[in-house]
């Protein structure tokens, strides 16, 4: 089978929202050798957090106390959870685009469903239903995304990663993680918070990549909810057929009922054979784009996890924004949006951040003012009884802008936005407690009195 087509997209998770009205004219290709939807519907950020809603549920159960409360958490029911987000939602909207994309609602679109790799230039093989196929088109875009790295040790021993983990017939009784990194720290909330015991290994630091007080406070409420082994690597995996043994490199041995590697996932962009398309690769195995998506073949642009430096569905996205315009009008490029990038970690606590870390502004030399604000300081803090929550933001004393903000605590990915908003709009931080009304007693009062906190230089009669 050979065809040729206006439009090829390599991948079914944001390279599918490319498909506007706009292209309805032009012949297009869908290659997905999965579900539609990608990682984020299937095996990443919409589950998790629906298991997370769970988690927090039950978490807030067990801590009740506190608030005075005697309430009892008894299990989850894992096949029923399994059951509602998944085969009641999940699979069914992933279905549900694979069936728009192959019927009457896009006429246009052919869908294939085998693995795709270059052959050349702009000449894919790929195939359906059995058949293999050899297409090529004026244009290509590559949204094949990423997947979970699995270290030597893992591959002769029982494990799973993020992919599978959520989909077990039954919730384990323990559960070794391996991974100090966002989706290690939520699955052990999920599962921890649901009752099984959680124990994790780490070689660095928990969350190691935020803001140093984050790091630090998150480290200790860790070390006091799991079993941690940090500092450590592993050396060898062993199973029995009903759990599985690790020896870490101090000679400690770790031992659970299942394993969940979660040691960071790999960009897709050696797995194309792109080089036959002269589809340069970064070291990492990102595909190399330019600042508007460009590979360095022509023709081909690359967005999402194959190609981003931000692993993350909101910025996939918005490159997915970006490279559509382009590809729509190529005498008008508009480059990726990486600016201001925030995310959040949905662990326990909840952690979000956006812009610099302290460490970062200094050495970047700015001239720092910093302000951590605890949530237990205002209102609702006392109302939530919060002892761990904070608000950290990191902006420059001169000219009064924000260079970062970092939250841990309820409702952190939340709190957040209207920071985002304040770097994306260049607000000046003396301007924004006074100029606008703060609900109280609610919890944004723990960022006015962040920003009224921050030693910034008084500016006088304007």
């Amino acid at each position: 089978m050979n065809a040729h087509y206006d439009l090829i997209i390599i991948g079914a998770g944001s390279g599918n929202s490319i498909l506007t009205p706009e292209f309805d004219d032009m012949s297009v290709a869908i290659i997905e050798e999965n579900k539609f939807g990608g990682t984020c519907m299937n095996v990443g950020c919409i589950p998790t957090k629906m298991f997370v809603k769970a988690a927090d549920l039950a978490f807030d159960a067990l801590n009740a106390e506190r608030l005075g409360l005697d309430i009892e958490y008894k299990a989850a029911d894992w096949p029923a959870m399994v059951k509602r987000i998944f085969h009641n939602r999940i699979d069914l909207i992933a279905a549900g685009g694979e069936e728009y994309r192959r019927g009457n609602g896009s006429p246009n679109v052919t869908v294939y469903d085998q693995h795709a790799t270059f052959v050349g230039e702009k000449t894919i093989k790929t195939g359906q239903g059995g058949e293999e196929a050899i297409i090529t088109a004026d244009t290509i875009v590559v949204a094949a995304g990423a997947r979970a790295v699995i270290p030597e040790w893992a591959q002769d021993v029982p494990h799973h990663t993020s992919d599978d983990i959520m989909r077990l017939e039954r919730q384990p009784e323990s559960l070794t993680i391996v991974g100090g990194g966002f989706i290690a720290m939520e699955f052990a909330h999920i599962f921890n918070s649901l009752g099984t015991t959680v124990r994790v290994v780490n070689r660095t630091p928990l969350l190691r990549t935020l803001d140093a007080t984050i790091t630090d406070r998150f480290g200790d409420i860790a070390a006091d909810t799991y079993e941690t082994h940090l500092g450590r690597t592993v050396d060898t995996a062993e199973s029995d057929g009903n759990s599985v043994t690790l020896t870490l490199d101090d000679g400690t041995t770790v031992t659970s009922e299942a394993l969940l590697v979660a040691t960071g996932r790999r960009p897709n962009g050696d797995r194309l054979n792109a080089q036959e398309a002269g589809i340069d690769l970064r070291e990492d195995g990102r595909i190399l784009v330019d600042e508007f998506g460009r590979t360095t073949a022509d023709g081909v642009w690359a967005l999402g996890d194959v190609s981003s430096p931000y692993q993350l569905k909101h910025v996939a996205n918005a490159e997915t924004r970006a490279v559509r315009h382009n590809l729509l009008h190529p005498d008008d490029l508009v480059p990726m949006p990486h600016e201001h990038v925030p995310f959040a970690v949905f662990t326990h606590p909840q952690i979000a951040t956006v812009g610099l870390t302290e460490d970062q502004a200094r050495d970047a030399g700015f001239d720092v003012t910093v302000k951590v604000q605890n949530y237990g300081d205002v209102a609702y803090g006392w109302a939530l009884e919060d002892t761990t929550g904070i608000c950290k933001l990191v902006a420059d004393r001169t000219t009064g802008k924000l260079l970062g903000a970092h939250y841990m605590g309820p409702e952190a990915s939340t709190l957040i936005q209207q920071m985002i908003t304040v770097m994306a709009f260049d607000l000046d931080l003396r301007d924004v407690p006074r100029s606008q009304y703060w609900i109280h007693p609610a919890l944004p009062e723990v960022t006015e009195n962040a920003i009224l906190g921050l030693d910034l230089e008084f500016r006088g009669p304007q």
